[in-house]
């Protein structure tokens, strides 16, 4: 199975092209909410438009902290999207994989899909043990999660419950300063954010073969 993966397009989606495989993950931060005031509609279109236009035969997503426009479509339709399944803490089964996304974000109170930390805790142990692909927002602690500064950004309850569940990959974003990958204790991690601290885009999607036994 083809897996693409991307982050933190914050609206410069239409500046990638020529992808395709099987499956396209997009992990949040769709939008830029400093540019949205006015234009949700025509933006919110033209990001689906944009899925539509991959050549996968499936894409999945997630919100993040910027995606604000998501947030409040979700409250009144489970899928706002034609061409992309999205995920809030849900799982989603695709030739013997089980996927699993969720959008919450630690600390950033007042930002899309923030969740204070009791229920942090509550809401990523809901991850269900076999899943083969997490998809998140927010990184684990510790993992590709320094910030430009040095500070660690990521997690720890979102670490707690991936020592329990092991998924074989987890691709998130969020930290812009720390895209990348990582493998650690036979875990795939992949940062794909694909912007710089100055929402530029500056890094092209993750892609790998993924199968149940092995990810090249």
């Amino acid at each position: 199975m083809k897996i693409t993966i991307v982050s933190d397009t914050h609206g410069n989606h239409d500046q990638i092209t020529g992808l395709s495989g099987d499956v396209l993950i997009h992990c949040g931060d769709m939008f830029n909410q400093f540019d949205m005031f006015g234009q949700e509609d025509e933006l919110f279109e033209g990001l689906d438009a944009w899925f539509g236009r991959q050549d996968f035969d499936l894409v999945l997503c997630t919100g993040g902290n910027h995606d604000f426009e998501l947030e409040k479509r979700v409250q009144y339709v489970d899928q706002p999207f034609r061409n992309a399944v999205f995920l809030a803490g849900e799982a989603y089964r695709y030739r013997g994989v089980t996927f699993y996304g969720a959008p919450w974000i630690p600390e950033l109170w007042g930002q899309a899909f923030f969740v204070d930390d009791l229920e942090l805790d509550r809401r990523w142990f809901e991850i269900p043990d076999d899943v083969d692909v997490l998809i998140t927002h927010t990184p684990p602690a510790g993992i590709l999660d320094q910030s430009s500064n040095g500070r660690s950004l990521g997690c720890p309850y979102l670490m707690a419950a991936i020592e329990t569940c092991q998924p074989k990959l987890h691709c998130f974003g969020h930290v812009h300063a720390s895209s990348g990958e990582a493998f650690v204790d036979g875990i795939h991690y992949i940062n794909a954010a694909s912007v710089n601290s100055s929402y530029e885009l500056v890094r092209q999607p993750r892609q790998l073969d993924f199968e149940l036994d092995s990810i090249t």
